[in-house]
């Protein structure tokens, strides 16, 4: 796997916890993947407030299944969540963020640290859901939007994260009206697709609903998807930007996690 380096915010709550053992597994027991959990205060630790977050975070991996080949680093900083957690990510050139979440399933209009960061980051994010299955993604669903793909270098992560897994990655369009636009965006990138998916592309799937986000879950459930991918509208090159809202109500309202890649 090309994902070397793999931040991990911590702070000790279920959601954070959730996604350490998912990060473990993500990781796996033979790869060279360093994991780096992240704490992030909000004002400067003692160092024997640190020994003791330190002795803590050991303790709860100790109570994990998964294990990685390397051990998770634990570092601590002070600052703002998600401007701390993006510096550090860049400054330690991480591949990935990978973030827990207990969502929002109840509204559709709450912001939470991690629909903030999947937004605001410039590198793959995948958020993890509190109480989804701690399992290898064995199939996965990329999102197709109504606009050729910008910027084709951000399929590498996909293509790392199915080559490692051996997953079986199915192509997904939601269509509200006619689905010959849509096609006509398909006959474009399909081939874009396969060479860039390799085998590990299965198939383009086409389902009308006139809330995009209901029919991305039915697919999921339908299929048992173990893994959501995204490309977000709000970064791409040709398009135009979006507040990414679709982004966002993925990341509240998924039960599995959500790869936004960027």
């Amino acid at each position: 796997m090309s994902i070397k380096k793999i931040v991990v915010p911590f702070d000790f709550s279920e959601a954070s916890v959730n996604a350490l053992e998912y990060a473990l597994v993500f990781a796996g027991p033979t790869r060279e993947v360093q994991l780096q959990a992240l704490y992030v205060s909000a004002m400067p630790v003692t160092e024997t407030q640190e020994d003791k977050l330190r002795t803590d975070f050991r303790q709860v991996l100790g109570s994990l299944n998964g294990k990685s080949k390397l051990a998770p680093a634990f570092a601590t900083v002070t600052g703002e969540v998600i401007s701390s957690i993006l510096d550090w990510q860049k400054e330690n050139n991480s591949d990935l963020i990978l973030m827990g979440t207990m969502g929002d399933k109840v509204t559709d209009e709450a912001i939470t640290n991690t629909s903030r960061l999947v937004l605001e980051a410039n590198c793959p994010v995948i958020s993890v859901p509190f109480g989804t299955p701690i399992k290898a993604p064995k199939d996965i669903a990329l999102v197709m939007g109504g606009e050729e793909i910008d910027d084709k270098v951000v399929l590498r992560t996909l293509l790392d994260v199915a080559r490692t897994f051996d997953s079986r990655v199915h192509a997904l369009t939601i269509y509200k009206d006619s689905v010959y636009a849509e096609e006509s965006i398909v006959d474009s990138t399909e081939n874009l697709l396969e060479y860039y998916l390799e085998h590990f592309y299965e198939e383009h799937a086409f389902s009308k609903n006139q809330d995009v986000e209901e029919g991305i879950l039915e697919y999921i459930n339908k299929k048992n998807i173990d893994l959501l991918a995204i490309l977000p509208r709000n970064h791409t090159r040709l398009s135009t930007p979006s507040e990414g809202r679709l982004t966002k109500l993925l990341t509240l309202h998924s039960e599995i996690p959500v790869l936004t890649l960027d």
